[in-house]
C-alpha cells in the first residue's frame, strides 16, 4: 500500500512526490488561488496521518476517497481560524504517511481533524451544522475539532468556533467515517463572558439510535463526560438549550471523543 502527493491548479498539475508508505512535497513559489494538494492512496478506505501546512497540527484521517484533494485557503475575510503565515510566503512543506497498526488502535481523541474542509472531502472525522454565523470561516463548524481549545475570546485564530447564528435550532453533525467504540465526550464552549451566553443542557444523539443529555456549566473549563460504553460512527448535538441570562452568543470551540476505533 502507497500514497503520493500532487499540487494541482484546476486540470494541472504543478509537483508530484514519488510514491511510498510516506511522502512529502517541498514546493519553493507562492500558492495562487485555486490551488491544491491531493493525497493519492493506492487502496481506500485507509488512515493517513497528513499535515499540509506547517501552521497546521497533523490529522489522522480516515480517507475513503482517492485523491482526497486538500484545497488550498485563501483569507478573503474579516476574521480567519488559520494562524497567520499559514499557506503564505514562498517555501511550503506537506507531508502524509499511513498510518501504523498500534495508532489505529489506540485511546484517543477520534473526533480531531484539523485539516477538515467545510465541504465533505471525503476524509473523516468532517463536522457540518444547520446553522454557521454569518457564514464566516471563524465560525464554521469544522472549527470545533480542529484540536484548538482556546476560547476567552472569540473570533480570528486562536479563538475560531462554531457559531449558531442565534438560532434555537442550531445542530451540530459529526461524521466519523468508520466505527469507534467511545467511552467519554468532552466539550469545550467558548467562554468569552460577559460577551458570550452558555448552554445548559445539550441532547446527544448517537449514529448507534441511542441519546444522552450533557448538563453543562458556565465555566471556560473542559467538561468532561463518562458514556457507557457504545459504539459509533457518528453523532449528532441538538436541543442546545441557552442559559437565562443577558449574553446573546453561546458557541462551541471544541468537541472530543475518546475511544478506539474497531
Amino acid at each position: 500500500m502507497s500514497l503520493h502527493i500532487t499540487l494541482v491548479h484546476g486540470q494541472q498539475q504543478l509537483q508530484q512526490s514519488p510514491s511510498g508508505t510516506s511522502a512529502y512535497l517541498a514546493f519553493p513559489h507562492q500558492y495562487a488561488e485555486g490551488d491544491a494538494l491531493q493525497v493519492t492512496v493506492d487502496r481506500v478506505p485507509a488512515y493517513v496521518w497528513v499535515q499540509m501546512d506547517a501552521g497546521l497540527k497533523p490529522a489522522l484521517l480516515y480517507v475513503t476517497k482517492s485523491p482526497w484533494v486538500f484545497t488550498i485557503p485563501f483569507n478573503t475575510e474579516r476574521e480567519w481560524p488559520y494562524p497567520d503565515g499559514a499557506f503564505l510566503g514562498r517555501n511550503h512543506y506537506a507531508w502524509a504517511r499511513l498510518a501504523a497498526p498500534m495508532e489505529i488502535k489506540a485511546q484517543r481523541n477520534w473526533s480531531e481533524n484539523s485539516h477538515d474542509q467545510h465541504h465533505d472531502s471525503g476524509a473523516y472525522p468532517h463536522a457540518a451544522a444547520n446553522a454557521e454565523t454569518r457564514d464566516e470561516p471563524a465560525f464554521y463548524a469544522r472549527n470545533a475539532i480542529d484540536g484548538m481549545v482556546a476560547n476567552e475570546k472569540h473570533g480570528n485564530y486562536p479563538f475560531q468556533s462554531w457559531g449558531i447564528a442565534g438560532r434555537d435550532d442550531a445542530e451540530f453533525t459529526l461524521t466519523l467515517g468508520h466505527p469507534v467504540q467511545i467511552d467519554e465526550l468532552v466539550i469545550v464552549l467558548r467562554a468569552d463572558y460577559p460577551h458570550d451566553s452558555h448552554w445548559t443542557s445539550i441532547t446527544v444523539t448517537f449514529s448507534d439510535g441511542s441519546d444522552a443529555v450533557l448538563h453543562l456549566q458556565k465555566t471556560a473549563d473542559p467538561q468532561h463526560f463518562a458514556i457507557a460504553p457504545r459504539t459509533i460512527t457518528g453523532l449528532k448535538l441538538t436541543h442546545l438549550v441557552k442559559d437565562k441570562d443577558a449574553s446573546t452568543f453561546p458557541a462551541l470551540t471544541e468537541l472530543q471523543i475518546f475511544g478506539q476505533a474497531e
